[in-house]
């Protein structure tokens, strides 16, 4: 296989006709981007216990995207989720501003909020406190009891958060900064290109997997598996093995992974030559979102440590390119959105937990990231940096030269 060097400094290639044709010279000549060298990975990187601390601390102060904004259509609409443990009740309030509150009753604590819906308030079951989509407490009965209580001191906690690109983005640190701007850097500008504020929601599931958080990440970052594991579904069937492009947005990054179609673009020069159309161009915002876009919507996979180093919470989601109008493209967009799930849930995260399994309970010191694997070089390198982890100490330590 030739070797074609991604230097990890390089300006990404604009998301144009110019991508298309560096994906299709890839797939012409049976190659693939890869990385300067083979990357040994110690397994206390995916299991170490002081290193997962160390990840949801990590978690809790870095913009996350916490949902769509197409799931807040309209004024006083409102979502809860839980995220690394904490309770979230994300509203969008009269004036049209999006807000993600914990979801926890100033009185004693209980959830004022469950499920999804349109209120102007949420009453706790405890004692029946009632908070606004502003947050702000707005009553309680037995108010003589509280003779001294200014209601404006006691609405629920705002977490800091921004809306941007079709996601509420928030950090899960009440006291913390939130700079999206430093943080997607040069993603910004590219995320901006897909609209994705104009989609329409579909759906989401949540499920457990027993497998690093990180390590299910990297699923998401390479096409050499999927031969093997997408074999007898689309994936497998539409989309070139082990051939991607890669591009590096500070601590974010893009793939293309053509589909099997796109060397017929050598014989017909007007064909349609937009990335989405000859392939599939996925993204990893930093941390833990994987945005995996086609011509007719975008899935939404969002990884998450959940009780230990090598479980994970799995949430995958689906927009459309345009709201579902009618009963025939919501047909449409749940057909599709079934089919990537079942890839997703029966096919990544059939074979994921085994390497959880092998994570666990292996007793080599580390395994060996290959210069194809350029996606998953880039992840665990940033991901690395960002947790303090010398990779070259330890590979060193294990004597792998």
């Amino acid at each position: 296989m030739t070797v074609i060097a991604s230097p990890p400094g390089r300006t990404p290639a604009p998301l144009d006709a110019s991508l298309t044709e560096r994906a299709l010279d890839l797939a012409v000549r049976k190659t693939t981007e890869m990385a300067a060298g083979t990357l040994a990975v110690p397994l206390s990187y995916y299991r170490d216990p002081a290193l997962y601390e160390r990840e949801r601390a990590l978690l809790k102060r870095t913009p996350l995207a916490i949902g769509q904004s197409a799931r807040l259509a309209e004024p006083h609409a409102y979502f809860v989720r839980t995220v690394l443990g904490s309770s979230l009740l994300v509203t969008r309030d009269a004036d049209g501003r999006a807000h993600v509150f914990l979801n926890y009753c100033r009185h004693r604590g209980a959830r004022p909020a469950e499920g999804e819906g349109v209120s102007r308030r949420f009453t706790c079951p405890y004692h029946a406190w009632s908070y606004d989509t502003q947050g702000c407490l707005a009553s309680l009965p037995g108010r003589e009891g509280f003779p001294d209580l200014d209601k404006s001191r006691y609405g629920l906690v705002e977490l800091p958060s921004e809306e941007r690109h079709g996601f509420v983005w928030a950090v899960l640190t009440a006291d913390a900064p939130l700079d999206l701007d430093a943080h997607l850097g040069p993603l910004d500008a590219e995320l901006a290109q897909w609209g994705y504020e104009d989609y329409g929601y579909l759906t989401a599931r949540e499920f457990t997997s027993g497998v690093s958080w990180k390590g299910a990440l990297e699923a998401f970052a390479e096409g050499y598996h999927f031969p093997f594991v997408h074999g007898k579904s689309v994936i497998g069937q539409n989309t070139l093995p082990n051939t991607s492009v890669h591009d590096v947005f500070g601590r974010h990054h893009r793939m293309g992974f053509p589909f099997t179609w796109i060397t017929a673009l050598t014989d017909d020069p007007d064909a349609d030559r937009g990335p989405s159309a000859n392939m599939g161009v996925i993204y990893w915002v930093y941390p833990n979102l994987i945005l995996a876009n086609s011509m007719i919507g975008v899935e939404i996979i969002d990884l998450l440590p959940h009780d230990g180093p090598t479980t994970c919470t799995v949430r995958h989601g689906w927009m459309g390119v345009t709201p579902a109008r009618d009963d025939a493209t919501s047909a449409l967009y749940r057909d599709v959105y079934e089919q990537v799930h079942a890839a997703v849930r029966d096919e990544d995260f059939l074979m994921l937990p085994s390497c959880g399994d092998g994570v666990r309970n292996g007793q080599h010191h580390h395994m060996l990231i290959g210069r194809n694997e350029i996606g998953v070089q880039h992840m665990i390198r940033t991901m690395a940096a960002a947790l303090d982890v010398d990779l070259d100490a330890e590979a060193a330590t294990s004597g792998w030269d």
